[in-house]
């Protein structure tokens, strides 16, 4: 029993590592030729947007460029984070997780 509770918490250690690893990286997408932009972390959080004055005279517009660019930029840091995630053994941490949720 000790010996399990162990293995969760070196297993929880490591999640972290992976997940402040993730954190760190970063991404932006963008649309309308770069007078839309927005920036996101490897949490999938928006950092920030910067749109170009010229496109707020067409709202219509305006909210297409952001979906493409939020979209651009999601796709982005999610090949990244499938990149990162590799390397840094995230996908053995869901196996072990697994190992230790089968009863003996």
């Amino acid at each position: 029993m000790f010996s399990k509770l162990k293995q969760f918490k070196n297993l929880r250690d490591k999640a972290k590592t992976i997940q402040s690893a993730l954190a760190e990286e970063k991404a932006e997408g963008s649309a309308a030729w770069g007078k839309v932009k927005i920036s996101f972390d490897g949490n999938q959080k928006i950092l920030a947007v910067a749109i170009d004055n010229e496109l707020m005279q067409d709202k219509t517009k305006l909210e297409g460029y952001i979906k493409e660019a939020a979209n651009d930029g999601l796709d982005k840091i999610q090949k990244i984070l499938a990149g990162k995630m590799k390397d840094l053994g995230g996908l053995d941490l869901a196996q072990e997780m697994q190992g230790l949720m089968k009863k003996e």
